[in-house]
């Protein structure tokens, strides 16, 4: 049973001809399937209190539960159907007690709490088989962080069951809105990929746009307004200490992003009337150009491996979206459809771009192959932008704006497949999300 789960994982979750890794009886295999709907794999999730945990188990309990249904992937049964739980982390489980709910996997988990810092263990089974799938683990954190803790144990139940990459302890940059339409305070925060543990980075004292991590997370790359004209930021996440880059004078500078590396910053810059992309040296600041025409080329983007950049350019006549070399050089169009495309950005796996794209008066957040074939709608609305990759670049984020007078833009994500929209967890309008990379 849990291996018909995992073929029907692979058959969700590739949806673009991907091969994907399946665990069976027999060791690994590849396979190569486009198209499938899955049904969410129900699993059982127990857990003990080793010492001095209290309340916290049940909060880490449901946290791991919580990011595991959160996918669309898993469907949780509920504690008052389980039959017999078992008397300790470390006790023999009874498999058939498990079986007699209907579950295909079981999650028992144990957390402890001393000398301020908290401890989260867990293992896994298949249920049907009657065997552990691998080793426990454990995960230690400060108590008042028992969330990252969570967030791990959970990342490694998914990419077990799953054969993909984990992508919940991570975090996404946002701005924050606030105010009424035609007067937004805009300041920038950072919080968990599920919108818990806000941390502001600037004030709102300033327009801010476009936060961007770097590959490490522990640098902030944004455009603030605080000069009366858009300038390249750059922030230490921990500090908050922030210098403007490659400042030039009569010019205004937006939509940074880092190289894989994190050593070069490829941004926009306008000066007399022409908008072309532009690489900085982050450590120098020494930087040229890498386009020269007269259209707007703008939103660039690096591939995973550093070699090419893709960003947005009206030199057809409306907005499209280009790649070209890393160093510059001539563009190739990829994207050929109805409307105007925008705010293209490279999936992690390499594989897909994720855009927006404006046609009928409608917006939507789409993907495609990287020769702009394969090209998928995800989503459709009023006004969705700015796509983000989570870090396994199976699921995307975006901000969605509703119409009427508020005007508010709220967050959402949607897996690659278009299943599974949702809102982000946070209270009050944002934008311009950028999701960072998983935590060491």
């Amino acid at each position: 049973m849990l291996r018909q789960f995992l073929l029907s994982s692979v058959i969700a979750l590739t949806g673009f001809g991907l091969a994907a890794p399946v665990l069976a009886q027999d060791g690994p295999l590849r396979i190569e399937i486009t198209e499938g709907v899955i049904e969410p794999m129900p699993f059982a999730i127990t857990f003990f209190d080793e010492g001095g945990a209290g309340q916290m188990v049940g909060q880490v309990r449901d946290l791991v539960a919580a990011d595991l249904t959160g996918t669309g992937l898993f469907r949780e049964i509920p504690q008052s159907a389980h039959i017999a739980r078992p008397a300790g982390f470390d006790a023999a489980v009874a498999y058939e007690d498990w079986k007699a709910i209907n579950a295909q996997a079981l999650v028992t988990g144990a957390v402890s709490v001393q000398g301020g810092k908290v401890v989260v263990k867990f293992r896994l089974f298949d249920v049907f088989s009657g065997q552990p799938l691998g080793d426990g683990m454990q995960f230690d954190a400060s108590t008042g962080n028992w969330r990252r803790a969570a967030h791990k144990a959970a990342d490694q139940v998914y990419a077990r069951l799953t054969g993909e990459g984990p992508y919940f302890d991570s975090r996404v940059a946002f701005v924050s809105e606030t105010g009424p339409k035609n007067a937004r305070l805009k300041r920038i925060g950072i919080m968990d990929y599920d919108g818990a543990n806000i941390k502001w980075m600037t004030d709102d004292s300033a327009l801010v746009l476009a936060p961007r991590f770097s590959p490490d997370g522990n640098r902030l790359l944004y455009t603030s307004y605080a000069t009366g004209f858009p300038q390249v930021m750059l922030m230490d996440v921990n500090t908050l200490a922030s210098r403007q880059m490659g400042q030039q004078q009569g010019t205004m500078s937006f939509s940074p992003r880092f190289s894989p590396d994190g050593r070069w910053i490829v941004y926009s810059l306008e000066q007399n009337g022409n908008t072309d992309i532009y690489q900085m040296d982050a450590g120098s600041g020494a930087q040229r150009a890498l386009t020269n025409a007269p259209s707007i080329e703008t939103s660039p983007s690096y591939s995973p491996d550093g070699k090419q950049i893709v960003f947005e350019s009206d030199r057809s006549g409306s907005p499209q979206l280009y790649i070209m070399s890393a160093g510059g050089g001539e563009p190739r169009r990829i994207s050929f459809g109805d409307g105007r495309y925008g705010t293209p950005v490279w999936s992690p796996r390499g594989d897909l771009i994720a855009f927006t794209r404006q046609v009928g008066g409608r917006f939507h957040i789409g993907v495609m192959r990287t020769d702009g074939s394969e090209e998928k709608m995800l989503t459709e609305s009023f006004l969705d932008e700015g796509p983000t990759w989570a870090p396994n670049g199976r699921v995307v984020m975006f901000m969605r704006t509703t119409p009427g007078d508020t005007g508010q833009s709220r967050l959402h994500s949607v897996d690659i497949t278009g299943r599974n929209m949702r809102p982000v967890n946070f209270d009050g309008a944002a934008s311009d999300p950028d999701w960072g990379p998983l935590l060491p």
